[in-house]
C-alpha cells in the first residue's frame, strides 16, 4: 500500500541551482555493496510505480534510488512554476548525497525526458537507460483530453481543482490496455499517492512539462542518437500516447538500441506486467 511505501522512505532536503531548498521523497532499496540502479517515475503519479519491480531487481544486486520528483507524490508541492532541468538538478544532487558516481537509469513517462537530458548533460555518471513509454519525441506525442485540458490557460487550474478519483481512474484506463486493466483497489492506491499534499492541484503547474519537451526537441533526440551508452526501450505498443507510433522512431533512428515491446501492454508496463518488464530489465541491466 502506498501509505506503506511513504513510510519506507524519508523526506530529504535538496537545494534547487537558484537557491531554493525543497524536500523530496527519498527511498533507496538493495543491498549496499549493489549496482546503483536510480529510477525515474511518470506523471501524474509517483516512485510507487516501480513497487513491482523492487524485489526482483534487488535480489538481482542492484541498489535502486527511488524517489518522487518535485511536484509528485510524497515530495514538496510548491505552487510555483515547475521545469524538467529543476528535476534533473533534483537527481544529481541525490546522487551526490550518495555518493552515486555511476549509476544505470530506468526511465518512464515524464521521467524519459529527464532521462534524456541527463544523457545530454551527464552521461559519464550513466552506465546505460532503460526507457519505458514516454514522450521521447514530442512531435510524435498524443496528450490524452485532460492533459490538454490542464495545459489550458486559466481553464487549466479549475481542471486542477475540481479533479476527482473518479475522472482519475477513467482516464487511468484509457492509457492501460485492454487486457492488463488495473484494479478499482490499485487504482485507489494510485491516486491516494496523487492527492497526497494536495498533489493534483498543481497538475496544470507541472503539465507544462509538455511545452519543455517541445522547446528541447532537439537537443533531447540528440542525446539519444550521440549517446555511447547501451539504451533499452520495454515498450506498450497499445498505448494511445506513446505506443507503436513512437517506437516506431525509435526503431528508424536508433538501430543498435535493444526493444522489447508488446501489443497487449498500454502506458505502464510496469504496472500492467511487472514480471515481463522485470525480466527484460535484468537481461539488459
Amino acid at each position: 500500500m502506498i501509505a506503506e511505501w511513504f513510510s519506507g522512505g524519508a523526506r530529504t532536503p535538496v537545494r534547487l541551482p537558484d537557491g531554493r531548498t525543497r524536500e523530496v521523497f527519498v527511498r533507496v532499496e538493495g543491498p549496499e555493496d549493489g549496482r546503483w540502479l536510480t529510477m525515474l517515475h511518470g506523471f501524474p503519479t509517483s516512485s510507487y510505480d516501480y513497487k513491482p519491480l523492487v524485489a526482483p531487481l534487488t535480489t538481482a544486486g542492484h541498489r535502486l534510488l527511488l524517489f518522487d520528483f518535485l511536484g509528485f507524490g510524497d515530495s514538496d508541492k510548491p505552487r510555483e512554476p515547475y521545469s524538467l532541468f529543476d528535476q534533473v538538478a533534483i537527481t544529481t544532487a541525490l546522487w551526490e548525497s550518495h555518493g552515486i558516481e555511476r549509476t544505470a537509469v530506468v526511465a518512464h513517462d515524464y521521467g524519459v525526458s529527464v532521462a534524456q537530458e541527463l544523457l545530454a548533460s551527464h552521461g559519464q555518471s550513466l552506465t546505460r537507460v532503460a526507457f519505458m513509454n514516454g514522450g521521447l519525441y514530442s512531435e510524435l506525442h498524443r496528450p490524452i483530453a485532460i492533459q490538454r485540458a490542464l495545459k489550458a490557460p486559466v481553464v487549466g487550474a479549475l481542471v486542477a481543482r475540481l479533479s476527482n478519483e473518479r475522472a482519475f481512474a477513467a482516464n487511468m484506463r484509457s492509457i492501460f490496455s485492454d487486457e492488463h486493466q488495473p484494479s478499482d483497489e490499485e487504482l485507489h492506491e494510485l491516486w491516494l499517492g496523487i492527492t497526497n499534499r494536495d498533489g493534483q492541484r498543481n497538475h496544470h503547474r507541472l503539465i507544462k512539462y509538455i511545452d519543455e519537451r517541445r522547446e528541447n526537441a532537439a537537443r533531447w533526440r540528440g542525446a539519444l542518437e550521440r549517446t555511447d551508452r547501451p539504451l533499452q526501450f520495454v515498450w506498450g505498443d497499445a498505448d494511445p500516447i506513446s505506443g507503436e507510433h513512437m517506437l516506431a522512431e525509435v526503431r528508424r533512428t536508433l538501430p543498435r538500441a535493444r526493444v522489447e515491446s508488446r501489443a497487449d501492454i498500454g502506458h505502464y508496463p510496469q504496472l500492467e506486467d511487472p514480471g515481463w518488464v522485470s525480466e527484460n530489465l535484468l537481461a539488459f541491466l
